[in-house]
């Protein structure tokens, strides 16, 4: 499979194309201040899948502090790619970038959640070597 899209940080031009892969391809959605937000604090860790100077995809995160508030964990708060453009490599290149990006904030780790019916979502995670450790409850 040959690779036709380029991954870049998000910038703050890019807002509306985010909001709308983001309410076309999950049912929570943000306010723009909440994106906004996010790149303002964590810009590196907010980053988009560009395909023929579209932008077709992103991925967002956010660094935390664990329990004890030593450790630095990545959060992946958002992760979506438009439906005519899945299956192309595009989530598992945004994973891999925002996953390298966390260790620029000292990220020890990196966690998320997803809907356990997300099997696509979940096969990625799990070829990426991330473990299921919890469960929750009526989560979504």
């Amino acid at each position: 499979m040959q690779t036709t899209f380029k991954i870049r940080r998000f910038t703050p031009a890019d807002l509306d194309r985010v909001m709308h892969i983001n309410q076309t391809c999950l049912p929570e959605n943000y306010s723009s201040s909440f994106f906004t937000d996010l790149y303002e604090r964590f810009p590196h860790t907010f980053i988009v899948a560009e395909e023929n100077g579209q932008i077709v995809g992103y991925a967002m995160c956010r660094i935390e502090r664990g329990i004890i508030g030593l450790a630095k964990k990545g959060h992946l708060i958002s992760i979506a790619v438009l439906p005519e453009h899945r299956r192309q490599g595009i989530g598992y290149a945004l994973m891999l970038e925002v996953m390298q990006a966390m260790l620029l904030y000292e990220a020890t780790e990196c966690f998320l959640e997803v809907r356990v019916s997300n099997t696509p979502a979940i096969d990625l995670y799990k070829k990426l070597g991330f473990r299921i450790t919890q469960t929750k409850k009526s989560y979504y």
